[in-house]
């Protein structure tokens, strides 16, 4: 699905943003926006009937446009829920290239939940990562190959990449760079690798390890303060009897 969409806007410029959001139950939701310059529509005016996502739509992906444009571009989004670690671990690795081993974990234990994001963003063969070995053989090379080779680009002058995260709980050692409360990486496009290596902790509303303490000291509080109340009170009754028994003999 992204495959197809970047191999056929890959002589032109294309910005390709995706997000995942994943929330304290861990679901959550995939986005893939992908906009291209108004060069495309330029260039091949009737490209935005030719994209098709039907096999996108068949397996639960939301598709909205493909639309123009203020500048004269042309932008496509597509969406998908995602009601899992695995789930969200699945459609990462179905976008393809630069994913590469991308992989969500979701681990509880007591009052703690850990989220892990390992893998990395990398186009290790160029355009040639876009496709895979059984479609190179059956076209016999990259799709798209004549109009890429006439444009002459390479994939770092034609496409940006960035992918955002959204993870519930404090992270606590991550990659990428926060960006308007998301974790940013921008994949390389020259065959290097950008490590995703992130981890966040999200700890229960009682608190983590200091609370159980903290409560204890405050059920001790609360036992010695009920101690002392109960002091003052059979003082007090004390007094009062002392009292009742000398008011009698003060009379005679």
């Amino acid at each position: 699905m992204l495959v197809g969409l970047l191999l056929a806007l890959a002589a032109c410029r294309v910005d390709v943003v995706v997000e995942l959001a994943v929330g304290p139950d861990g679901t959550g939701e995939l986005i893939v926006a992908a906009t291209a310059d108004s060069d495309v529509v330029r260039d091949a005016p009737g490209l935005g009937g030719d994209l098709h996502f039907d096999d996108a739509v068949a397996v639960g992906w939301v598709v909205d446009g493909p639309s123009a444009t203020d500048d004269g571009g042309l932008t496509v989004t597509l969406s998908h829920p995602v009601t899992s670690a695995e789930d969200a671990t699945n459609l990462l690795t179905g976008l393809g290239p630069p994913f590469t081993d991308v992989r969500l974990q979701r681990t509880a234990v007591d009052d703690e939940t850990t989220v892990t994001l390992s893998g990395s963003l990398q186009l290790e063969s160029g355009f040639d990562s876009f496709a895979d070995a059984d479609l190179l053989t059956a076209v016999g090379g990259t799709p798209y190959a004549d109009q890429i080779a006439a444009a002459g680009v390479t994939p770092a002058e034609s496409l940006s990449f960035v992918f955002r995260a959204t993870l519930p709980g404090e992270v606590e050692a991550t990659t990428g760079d926060s960006n308007d409360g998301a974790l940013q990486w921008e994949a390389p496009l020259d065959g290097s690798a950008q490590d995703l290596a992130t981890r966040a902790v999200q700890r229960s509303a009682g608190g983590g390890s200091w609370a159980r303490p903290l409560s204890w000291l405050v059920l001790a509080a609360l036992v010695a303060w009920v101690g002392l109340v109960a002091v003052f009170v059979a003082y007090v009754v004390r007094a009062r009897r002392s009292r009742a028994r000398r008011r009698p003999h003060l009379r005679q």
